[in-house]
């Protein structure tokens, strides 16, 4: 018995360091994705509307209209004004889409600013029907 729980832990500890999903099957980067940042004024009217409900809090929100996939990523109040969210990227796995961002800190002007803000950016890109994990 102990044998066999020492044998699945370390089946499971070798999964894990290799990067494979429970069965052992790598993902495999399929190619990245073309996509634009919409601003603020050409963001869908439904959508902006569940923007401005969500970013007091850190969020993730997909939204489609079949053309197009708007993939939003918010990282709730900040204390200070002049964020700014750069994409490291957005790409394709034979699973799912990847989106990863970073917020990126104000200048120090800003810091001096006691002005609450609410960073988030939307990314458009073709419509594609697949899970999507924001990283």
């Amino acid at each position: 018995m102990k044998k066999g729980i020492l044998l699945f832990i370390t089946l499971c500890f070798v999964i894990g360091m290799t990067g494979c999903d429970s069965f052992g099957r790598k993902e495999t980067k399929v190619r990245d994705l073309e996509f634009v940042v919409v601003s603020e004024s050409a963001i869908p009217e439904e959508l902006l509307l569940t923007l401005e409900e969500m970013k007091a809090e850190s969020f993730h929100y997909v939204y489609s209209d079949k053309e197009y996939l708007y993939i939003c990523v918010g990282y709730g109040e900040q204390k200070h004004s002049g964020y700014s969210i750069a994409v490291d990227g957005l790409y394709l796995t034979d699973k799912a889409i990847h989106a990863e961002t970073t917020l990126i800190g104000p200048d120090s002007e800003n810091l001096k600013r006691n002005t609450p803000s609410y960073p988030y950016i939307v990314l458009k890109t073709d419509y594609l029907e697949q899970t999507v994990i924001v990283k």
